[in-house]
């Protein structure tokens, strides 16, 4: 944005210019795949609550170091990416209530405030409260998971970034990660049972991640001439169209053939495979949808 004020009238003119390159960067794939997994993490967590507390033990405190580790690097990339980081403290002195980002920020500062209790409660082996304190937490991480998708859905002329399907994108990113983490952050501490639960959790979060995507990689040009030139990057001999297809086998179609072929052979190290490929593979599919948009000229 160019500003320019008028003595005569104290009018501000206001010109919109293209910008000469990628905006939101490899920061913020950073930023929306560290929230997935720091999120996803509790999800797991309150479901195996849920389905077998008593496999709880030993899990509580690590668990939550891992979801905080995450969530701090999520915002240390967010921090990294702002143009002024500096003068973050005004989102919270000075908040704008209708912005995503300020929002966002105020429920991620709660939501790593409440880890940190959590942490300090698991340490002290106060269960009980560690795990009623769970319950809120993981309400509380379903808007901070989807705050992203408010803030690409309000990003003018960008018509591939839709509300709708990038919140669903969003939960099971979180998903997909968080059972993945939990996989290999638990390892043998959860039972046979338990382990094939979370890998259909994560195979099915895949399936229905890839059926999202491949939706807008077929159909999506029907929707608007600009979606069909943004898709172009990522078919034939477009310019991210190998990454794009990395990412599509690596996070979602080999883990799910993983997960299928570690129920009938009941092998832990073939869910650990597939466990370690969603997580490496879902950074890839987070950067390519975020880079293409940003690549169509719109002027």
């Amino acid at each position: 944005m160019i500003h320019e004020t008028l003595a005569a009238t104290n009018a501000v003119v206001t010109l919109d210019i293209p910008l000469p390159d990628v905006f939101w960067g490899w920061y913020v794939t950073m930023n929306m795949w560290a929230k997935s997994i720091g999120t996803g993490l509790i999800f797991m967590l309150f479901l195996l609550l849920r389905k077998n507390p008593d496999e709880m033990k030993g899990l509580r405190t690590s668990t939550l170091i891992v979801s905080f580790i995450f969530m701090n690097i999520f915002l240390l990339f967010t921090l990294a990416d702002l143009h002024q980081p500096f003068r973050m403290w005004h989102i919270f002195f000075y908040p704008h209530w209708t912005s995503a980002i300020t929002v966002g920020a105020w429920m991620a500062t709660i939501f790593v405030g409440l880890e940190f209790l959590m942490i300090v409660l698991g340490f002290q082996k106060k269960t009980e409260p560690f795990d009623k304190l769970l319950f809120w937490v993981t309400l509380l991480a379903i808007p901070v998971t989807l705050y992203t998708a408010g803030i690409m859905a309000e990003a003018t002329a960008r018509e591939l970034w839709q509300m709708s399907t990038e919140s669903v994108q969003m939960i099971l990113a979180a998903t997909l990660s968080g059972s993945a983490a939990i996989i290999l952050l638990a390892g043998s501490k959860l039972s046979e049972k338990t382990q094939k639960f979370f890998g259909v959790i994560l195979g099915l979060s895949a399936l229905l991640a890839f059926i999202i995507y491949m939706s807008e990689y077929i159909f999506g040009a029907m929707k608007s001439e600009e979606v069909a030139a943004i898709l172009q990057y990522v078919k034939g001999d477009g310019e991210y169209a190998t990454m794009f297809w990395i990412g599509q086998w690596v996070a979602y179609i080999l883990p799910m053939g993983l997960v299928a072929l570690s129920r009938t052979s009941n092998s832990s190290s073939i869910l650990k495979l597939a466990a370690i490929l969603a997580i490496v593979g879902l950074w890839v599919v987070k950067h390519v949808w975020l880079v293409i948009p940003q690549l169509l000229p719109m002027s």
